[in-house]
């Protein structure tokens, strides 16, 4: 049964419509006008179009950031997506972890970005929850008075510096160097900060967990199901991903389906510092990425094949060395 972890009064979060100008040298954004609510923000989120997709002016609904975290366990590297059913396109994808920009933060997208990690990448041990580190500071830990976090082993953060073209917050440059991109369906800007997460040695029987806030009779309600994890491991190999997802429970990797599987538009392709898919298919992405599809596994019949091919080839070689 699902654990509620937190309920939140959704008039408390405020952002702002966003001025964009965008060339070939760097984009910059500022916020324009009065904060608005959610709602508001949602009924922004409308299509638009560019003609240029390197040089441009647009007002924006929003800004959100999404972090293509790596998670570094037992020697091995893997990307970290979420599950994400979306009411306002009506689909489900596995994304990043991501969120919208409060406005007082439209400075600091890298401190929302951390923010979103702690509330919705959740690290289960037998011995309790993970804390977690970014630099040299504690991460806050957002469901303390349903959960029992560990006072030891926490784990680390560690953001990465893009190279990616310049963006600026008003006339301050973001020094991560984050990929950014506008998304026209939704008439957002994105920020995609590079971070790596570190899970010390100690740690054993690891179990990850997606949270996300869903709007309930006027509260927006935090669930945890360890039912539907909702957290899912793509491996890396030199740094290329694979084309392999699994969820990470008790330590133990456990394949994932994905057939008919759909990503969220951070995987699809980007002109300029514009995205224009709203999804694309696991399948495309893997071709586009230059990814092998792993081989399907042969039935009883099909290893039954090959072995009497190979017995006609020796048969036909034997043949052949005879004369």
């Amino acid at each position: 049964m699902p654990r509620t972890l937190r309920r939140t009064n959704p008039a408390n979060f405020k952002t702002m419509p966003l001025a964009v100008e965008a060339s070939p040298e760097g984009l910059a954004y500022q916020g324009v006008g009065m904060p608005i609510n959610f709602s508001q923000t949602l009924d922004k989120r409308r299509p638009i179009s560019v003609e240029d997709p390197q040089r441009f002016r647009l007002e924006l609904a929003n800004l959100g950031v999404s972090v293509r975290l790596t998670l570094a366990w037992q020697g091995h590297d893997y990307w970290v997506l979420v599950r994400q059913q979306r009411l306002d396109r009506g689909d489900v994808v596995l994304k990043l972890i991501s969120g919208y920009v409060p406005a007082q933060e439209l400075n600091l997208p890298l401190h929302t970005a951390v923010q979103e990690i702690a509330e919705e990448c959740l690290l289960e041990t037998p011995e309790g929850w993970l804390n977690g580190r970014f630099k040299d500071t504690w991460l806050p830990a957002p469901y303390s008075d349903a959960l029992r976090y560990r006072e030891s082993a926490p784990f680390i953060l560690r953001p990465g510096t893009g190279e990616a073209l310049p963006v600026r917050s008003g006339s301050l440059t973001l020094i991560e160097r984050p990929r950014a991109y506008v998304h026209l369906p939704t008439a957002s800007l994105q920020l995609v900060y590079d971070m790596r997460m570190e899970i010390p040695k100690e740690v054993r029987g690891l179990s990850l967990y997606h949270v996300d806030e869903r709007l309930e009779k006027g509260e927006l309600v935090t669930r945890l199901s360890r039912s539907h994890p909702d957290l899912y491991l793509i491996p890396l190999k030199n740094g290329a991903p694979l084309a392999e997802l699994y969820t990470l429970r008790k330590g133990k990797l456990l394949p994932a389906p994905t057939r008919g599987l759909y990503l969220a538009e951070s995987f699809g392709r980007q002109e300029g510092w514009v995205v224009k898919e709203e999804r694309v298919r696991w399948r495309e992405w893997l071709s586009r990425e230059g990814v092998p599809a792993p081989a399907k596994p042969k039935t009883r019949l099909g290893r039954i094949t090959t072995r009497a091919k190979a017995l006609m080839r020796l048969a036909r070689l034997g043949r052949s060395s005879d004369r």
